[in-house]
């Protein structure tokens, strides 16, 4: 496995499907239909068979848990370019970006302001998941794992931190509409750097779709790097509406 590979990996243990089944190297993973990562095939290594086969067994396992067939891989690698040769085209039709991109960057050394919780409150879950009771997979993909539920301002803003190797995973940064532009985004990622360096991280991920300017602005202001990116891929006759 390439470097590349193994950073997928690690992000893909912070952020675990409902159901995950190994297919070589490859893994099989649905969660309800809750976010594209935990619903889709993360084809990386080896899949111990020929690309077209492990296709035809990524669609059977999405169709056996009601998803359409996604298959999240590295733009440009030898796998991406199996999977167009097959006839899969890109997943344009996800809502919140096909294109994603992987950045690397340092931890943030603390902040005044920020707590972080022994678990999610309603507040927290109503700003990184849309709703204060979640449903089962929400909670389970965002509560699986290491992690660190950090809220600013009596949750103004909120983050989830997630520890993977000796990476801090950052996901669902948020701030209420009416708290933005204050830095309180830049607080909630000093100090979840400060909170990941305690359990033993050195470096932070993060993935993001390359169409969310701001994100990738604020991001790159922090000393943030683009590693590579990925793509979800689906079958040309296939809904994409995942």
């Amino acid at each position: 496995m390439d470097a590349t590979g193994t950073l997928e990996l690690l992000c893909a243990d912070a952020w675990r499907a409902v159901t995950e089944e190994k297919l070589g190297d490859w893994r099989l993973r649905a969660a309800g239909g809750f976010t594209g990562r935990a619903n889709s095939a993360l084809a990386v290594g080896d899949p111990g068979m020929p690309v077209e086969e492990a296709l035809a067994r990524v669609c059977d396992f999405a169709h056996a848990h009601g998803i359409p067939p996604v298959v999240h891989a590295v733009e440009g690698s030898e796998t991406e370019q199996a999977v167009e040769a097959a006839g899969w085209v890109p997943n344009t039709g996800h809502a919140a970006g096909h294109l994603v991109s992987v950045l690397l960057g340092p931890l943030g050394r603390g902040a005044d302001g920020v707590e972080f919780l022994p678990g999610p409150s309603p507040d927290w879950w109503e700003l990184t998941a849309g709703a204060r009771e979640p449903s089962p997979a929400q909670r389970h993909v965002l509560t699986t794992g290491e992690i660190g539920y950090g809220v600013a301002e009596v949750t103004a803003g909120a983050v989830r931190a997630a520890i993977t190797g000796d990476l801090l995973h950052i996901s669902r940064l948020a701030v209420r509409p009416e708290h933005r532009r204050r830095g309180l985004a830049k607080a909630l990622m000093a100090a979840s750097g400060a909170w990941a360096a305690e359990r033993g991280a050195t470096q932070c991920v993060l993935q993001v779709a390359v169409d969310n300017a701001p994100a990738l602005a604020l991001y790159e202001a922090l000393g943030f790097r683009e590693h590579h990116r990925y793509r979800y891929w689906v079958p040309a006759c296939e809904d994409r509406s995942l």
